[in-house]
């Protein structure tokens, strides 16, 4: 008669010990860790007494002996541990190297007694043997190094029912569950990976709060599985913990990128998925971003941003964008075909989120490379630039790119397809980072006198004035170069000295601390506005005289002159009030 005993954990093995004691066979009933720790012990020399008898396969035979007289050492580490009989694992681990030695007597028999199902056949059994037991070695050796013993798992009695008590207790168990990512076969990490992903779900804040670098190295591992199952499960964990951004070095470092990008290529859609999102949140780093190009994941990215759902799609565009942020991969990029990918989300990408990624990205790669400028625009990228900011996205980063792209494309282009009427529109209800590339992108086209003529039609004149209000001083100073620049042409010049509020603001601007980058531009403007009697003594009220003296002393451009100007015509003022 056999009896069994089931053993703890979901991750237990049910193993029938039996023992031939004469002519009958009697069960050994084994309980405790150090009763397994004895049955191991005692189960070795026999090991070895069996395999050194055996004649044939002595190559296969003589690696399996080397490796059971490793085993002796690995259970006395095991052993001296001070948390040895308190922690399952220990148990469990006993178990599995018992239930190994159990089958190198059995091998041995039969090998002995030349009972076995052809050559072939046994030696596959051996060779299955020989991992048996080089994956007990290791996992003895990680059960130590892993830390888990010293955090033994206490019973809630134990541990009191306090908060304290049963937050202890659940560290214990969670660095149990992660300690078994790393030991034991296959069958019991992918019951492991459940766990886990149930744990996450219900409480992501304590997982993080005792993961290890040594468990996101097991996760790495498992990444590369045989089992898609167990690989579409790790990366569903890997993507939760890259989220919650607590460990992108880690991930890094432990070479995560090579089986995400491998993941993105061939793996499941909800792999793929997971696999994007994850390189989304690891590429915001400017080293991983490189790091993913020199692991070949652009053109896999590129293929989700063509082909895959919609949420794999964005995350995909938003790594590229990432990834454009760094300038000596852009080149690369653009071998690639992200130019045309990235104008095609432009016009009909799924989620609104791909398509302000790709503007973003559109302004990156044409940020500095005329190369890049040239194809965009050779693509009909301002084309589309333009008509997404027709639509409710964020505008900033599609006037940023048509900014950059301006000098490469003629004017007779940019008035055919209405860029001065979707300008003048930004500027007035688009973010204060859209006006200020609009400002920009209009300083960049003002370069002739029918340029300036046609900006200051277009009505951008008050809007550009009122920016010279803004609180943030790069706002302010992209305003007063773009009006530096069109109030050179005379109709302009007219229309800021109508704007009541102009010299006010431009006085403002000539605040002399280093803060302030606009000066230089509002001494230019103001400039322009001293012919007329009216500006002047507008500034001189606004005591522009005691800024244009320290202006002055700093060597700012034009200030002198203004100044003597300004002195010269308050003098008047004052013999003609006498």
């Amino acid at each position: 008669m056999i009896a069994t005993a089931t053993l703890p954990f979901e991750f237990s093995i049910l193993i029938v010990i039996m023992v031939e004691d004469g002519g009958s066979r009697v069960l050994a009933d084994i309980q405790s860790a150090d009763d397994w720790l004895l049955h191991a012990q005692e189960l070795v020399p026999v090991a070895l007494d069996k395999a050194r008898e055996v004649r044939g396969f002595p190559g296969r035979w003589k690696m399996i002996i080397s490796k059971l007289e490793q085993i002796p050492s690995h259970l006395s580490d095991l052993s001296s541990h001070p948390c040895f009989s308190k922690n399952a694992l220990c148990k469990e681990q006993l178990q599995a190297v018992s239930k190994t030695l159990k089958e190198v007597i059995e091998l041995a028999d039969l090998c002995a007694k030349e009972k076995y199902e052809g050559k072939l056949r046994m030696q596959s059994d051996l060779d299955a043997l020989s991992g048996k037991l080089d994956l007990n070695l290791r996992d003895c050796g990680l059960l130590i190094k892993t830390g888990v013993l010293g955090e033994a798992t206490l019973p809630l009695s134990v541990a009191g029912t306090s908060a304290e008590g049963e937050t202890a207790a659940a560290h214990g168990n969670l660095r149990e569950l992660l300690a078994r990512l790393q030991i034991g076969h296959l069958e019991a990490k992918h019951r492991a990976l459940d766990s886990l992903v149930e744990f996450m779900k219900e409480d992501e804040k304590n997982v993080l709060s005792v993961l290890g670098r040594s468990n996101i190295a097991a996760l790495v591992q498992l990444l590369t599985a045989t089992s898609p199952k167990i690989r579409e499960k790790t990366v569903t964990v890997i993507c939760s913990l890259a989220e919650s951004g607590s460990c992108e070095n880690w991930f890094v470092s432990e070479g995560v990128l090579p089986p995400l990008i491998r993941l993105v290529e061939s793996g499941s859609s909800v792999g793929k998925e997971k696999a994007t999102i994850s390189l989304q949140r690891l590429s915001m780093s400017e080293e991983t971003a490189r790091a993913i190009v020199g692991h070949g994941g652009v053109r896999p990215l590129i293929e989700i941003c063509q082909t895959g759902d919609s949420v794999s799609q964005s995350a995909a565009a938003c790594t590229l964008k990432n990834i454009s942020a760094v300038p000596e991969v852009r080149q690369t990029l653009a071998e690639e075909g992200i130019v045309k990918v990235m104008i095609n989300l432009l016009d009909c990408g799924i989620l609104l989120g791909s398509k302000e990624y790709a503007a973003e990205c559109l302004q990156n790669l044409t940020a500095s490379n005329e190369n890049l400028r040239r194809s965009v625009v050779s693509e009909g990228g301002v084309r589309s630039l333009l008509a997404y900011l027709d639509g409710p996205l964020p505008q900033e980063s599609a006037v940023g790119a048509l900014r950059n792209l301006v000098g490469s494309v003629s004017i007779e282009i940019l008035i055919s397809l209405n860029f001065l009427p979707r300008l003048v529109h930004v500027l007035k209800a688009g973010s204060l980072g859209a006006q200020q590339a609009a400002a920009s992108a209009i300083c960049k086209v003002s370069t002739t006198a029918e340029m300036k003529k046609l900006v200051g039609e277009a009505g951008c004149i008050p809007l550009l004035v009122k920016m010279l209000e803004a609180k943030l001083n790069c706002v302010r100073e992209v305003a007063a170069q773009a009006i530096s620049s069109l109030i050179t042409y005379s109709h302009n010049c007219r229309e800021v000295k109508k704007d009541d509020k102009s010299v006010p603001n431009l006085v403002q601007l000539l605040d002399p601390s280093p803060q302030n980058t606009a000066k230089k531009y509002a001494v230019s403007c103001l400039a322009s506005l001293a012919s007329s009697k009216k500006c002047k003594k507008l500034m001189i009220s606004y005591g522009a005289i005691g800024y244009l003296k320290k202006l002055s002393e700093m060597d700012i451009p034009g200030a002198k002159k203004l100044l003597e100007r300004l002195e010269r015509g308050k003098l008047k003022s004052l013999f003609s009030r006498k």
